[in-house]
């Protein structure tokens, strides 16, 4: 399932994060995964939410820079080898991986895999009819 998130850029220094999740968390919006990139100067951060648009709005309304990204979700089994076997079926598409993140999310034993490709749209063409690769629904991503 091709979704939104939100890549909000910060200054890499002490406290910079509490500012973009307070603003969040007065808003009423619920993060359903994030990560965090960094280098010497600033940092990234990465968020998938319900209300992306509301999100959006809030974060550049209180000044700070942000934009949405399209990504894929893909559902897996929490357990040893299972983003191996997904890799295997990406790879063998000879589609790259811009980057990727991942994390448990307590339904059945399942993980989801948040990917970016180059091209969301072209990749989820040439995986939908990938044998055992599962997209994650927005009902099980973003249930409340």
């Amino acid at each position: 399932m091709k979704i939104k998130q939100i890549s909000v850029f910060l200054e890499n220094k002490t406290g910079a994060l509490d500012k973009p999740c307070q603003i969040l968390a007065e808003n009423g919006i619920s993060l359903s995964a994030l990560t965090l990139a960094d280098t010497k100067e600033f940092g990234i951060l990465r968020i998938v939410v319900k209300d992306w648009k509301k999100a959006l709005d809030v974060l550049t309304q209180a000044g700070f820079m942000a934009k949405t990204t399209d990504v894929a979700a893909l559902e897996v089994d929490h357990k040893a080898g299972s983003l191996a076997a997904v890799m295997k079926r990406i790879s063998k598409h000879g589609i790259g991986i811009e980057y990727m993140y991942a994390f448990p999310y307590g339904i059945d034993d399942k993980a989801v895999i948040i990917c970016r490709f180059g091209d969301v749209d072209q990749a989820l063409n040439q995986l939908q009819a990938e044998d055992g690769l599962v997209f994650v629904s927005k009902d099980k991503l973003f249930a409340e």
